[in-house]
């Protein structure tokens, strides 16, 4: 997007940069941990208030296959790309994808043996600012910024603004080549392999912004089902000076990890602040 847009009419593409409060963007895979010579999964891709529950609107995606590519956006937005990496590096395409009312579906067939990564990642920048009295946003690379500001700019503020959706998917044994760091965003270094988590036991995540520590930073961890407790059930806790938690998984289940990081601090003008998430669906099982 490469044009000014007043600031009513733009909340929802906000959401492109960072999920909103109220509602979460998940995918849901089948299973995390398949064995036998020719496994498939099945992903549903959904925003909704309640985890893992259909109710408010699809995750739209490309790179599923042509039937999903077709739909039509809402609010006019492309779908988000999604990328599935193999466990040798190359990525693959979902399959059989198709978006209804409520989520948006699609299959992997696991050639590899080995851990696969599906993962939604977006990254831009966002300008604030008065023209004329009136409050207006921009968005789009940051090199382009200037020549899409008036001359009358006033209060300028430059976020930047990276979001990143996981999800982890072995066939047979454990591999960690999907892990390497891109140096864009908020991302996850697991320090115990995302597919072999266990209830009662400990595990050990790491986390990176721009590929330094994400230090101090608030992590979330909600089971799913949520729509049949009376309380969320929300864990939350803080990474250390390396960007690391460590986590007891009270009960086996389904689990949605979120991490937020927001400052002003160390930023390069024209940039004001610093904005980036991560979430991801785990699968913890019972030993």
């Amino acid at each position: 997007m490469n044009k000014v847009l007043k600031y009513t009419l733009v909340a929802t593409a906000i959401c492109l940069a960072l999920p909103a409060q109220a509602h979460r963007a998940w995918l849901l895979p089948s299973a995390t941990v398949l064995s036998g010579e020719d496994p498939w999964i099945t992903v549903d891709a959904a925003v909704s208030n309640d985890l893992f529950y259909f109710e408010h609107f699809p995750l739209r995606l490309a790179g599923i296959g042509e039937a999903a590519a077709k739909t039509e956006t809402q609010n006019g937005r492309a779908p988000s790309p999604l990328l599935i990496s193999a466990p040798d590096g190359t990525l693959v395409e979902g399959l059989n994808g198709k978006t209804g009312r409520y989520r948006t579906t699609f299959d992997v067939h696991l050639t590899q043996k080995g851990t696969y990564k599906l993962a939604v990642a977006s990254g831009r920048h966002m300008a604030t600012y008065t023209d004329k009295g009136e409050r207006a946003r921009w968005m789009g690379e940051l090199k382009d910024l200037q020549a899409n500001l008036p001359a009358s700019v006033e209060d300028l503020e430059v976020t930047q603004g990276n979001s990143r959706m996981e999800v982890f998917v072995t066939s047979g044994n454990p591999s960690d080549s999907v892990f390497e760091l891109t140096g864009k965003g908020l991302e996850l270094t697991p320090i115990t392999h995302p597919n072999d988590l266990y209830a009662g036991e400990a595990a050990e995540f790491a986390f990176s912004l721009d590929g330094k520590p994400a230090a101090d930073m608030k992590v979330t961890i909600i089971p799913g089902g949520n729509r049949y407790r009376d309380e969320l059930g929300e864990m939350t806790m803080q990474t250390d000076a390396n960007g690391r938690i460590e986590i007891t998984w009270p009960s086996a289940g389904m689990y949605w990890l979120e991490a937020e990081y927001d400052t002003k601090a160390g930023v390069t003008p024209p940039v004001t602040r610093r904005r980036a998430s991560y979430s991801a669906t785990l699968e913890v099982l019972a030993l």
